[in-house]
């Protein structure tokens, strides 16, 4: 009797990996492009362009296109906890843009895989939920890493440096808070119908925060767009792309697990950093890539430790 071989993997299913792959790498490395190379210093009207866009084709895919079936709210205490979670979102997307300009990708890649640490740390503190020690011991690499690419990074710089902190743990404060939130079934949306609502709020938010903090920007844009008309077709893209990121995000999770996810997620982070050192050919030095190498380790071990460990609360 021979052992049952392993089905191999579906083209569809290795098609939406790529895309994910490809829409990720892509708007980080085009949000890189345009907020430093290219000159447009707008971060905030930047992300509302992004939202407007998961906005518009969220509905188009779930209304029309069926992707996911439509998931009501159903009450207004739903909408409330989802606006919450909105502006948690959208702050932590906007710091992220904002670091972008400041921050080369790889050394801002480096800093965004501490999430496990943030959302442990923010687990513990929000609802007393508690790791095994060998779980919370693989935390030490991740963290110490970030130190060493720090202290190694040739383009350090402090206020980006400090955004790019608190984008990342506002994106793990927005993962617990969903978790307290959203935690009864009728409550629970996927991540396709939580865009979908989410996108509209965002939008409503970001909106006064662009007119008072990032004034005529529109003017701006049109006049820039006069000189050159690309930038209206870079802009249309890049949103098209922060949309692309979370439907390909659905499809591979629904092609795969969560899990296969998170391990892709981690290849991820390494594949943006040695294409964008290709493209923009910022300086790094061998510290900053063995700090970054740490908190890769790190965090797979966690992932691992994660799946072993379950504590008794």
């Amino acid at each position: 009797m021979t052992a049952a071989e392993p089905s191999p993997i579906p083209w569809p299913t290795i098609g939406w990996v790529v895309s994910w792959y490809g829409s990720n790498i892509g708007v980080l490395l085009l949000n890189k492009y345009l907020l430093t190379n290219y000159g447009f210093k707008y971060p905030i009207f930047l992300t509302l362009c992004h939202m407007t866009a998961c906005s518009v084709l969220s509905y188009v895919a779930i209304a029309l296109l069926k992707v996911a079936p439509m998931q009501s709210l159903r009450s207004k205490v739903q909408l409330a906890k989802i606006a919450g979670l909105s502006v948690v979102f959208c702050f932590s997307v906007v710091c992220g843009n904002v670091s972008l300009r400041y921050l080369p990708v790889s050394f801002n890649q480096a800093v965004g895989a501490t999430t496990p640490f943030f959302t442990a740390v923010l687990a513990f503190l929000m609802i007393k939920k508690r790791e095994e020690w060998v779980t919370y011991s693989t935390l030490i690499p991740v963290v110490a890493g970030v130190i060493i690419a720090s202290g190694g990074e040739p383009s350090f710089q402090l206020f980006g440096f400090i955004m790019c902190v608190t984008a990342t743990a506002a994106r793990a404060f927005k993962s617990v808070l969903q978790q307290i939130l959203l935690s009864s079934d009728g409550e629970k949306l996927n991540s396709m119908n939580l865009l979908l609502y989410m996108a509209p709020i965002a939008v409503i938010c970001l909106l006064p925060a662009t007119i008072l903090m990032e004034k005529n920007v529109v003017g701006i844009t049109l006049d820039l767009a006069r000189k050159d008309i690309k930038l209206i077709w870079y802009l249309l893209f890049n949103s098209s792309l922060a949309y692309f990121v979370n439907l390909t995000n659905f499809l591979v999770t629904k092609h795969t697990s969560a899990l296969t996810l998170q391990v892709l997620g981690n290849a991820k982070g390494a594949v943006a950093v040695v294409v964008s050192i290709m493209i923009f050919k910022n300086p790094v030095s061998f510290m900053g890539m063995l700090g970054y190498g740490l908190t890769v380790v790190g965090v797979i071990l966690y992932s691992e430790a994660k799946k072993r460990y379950t504590v008794k609360n």
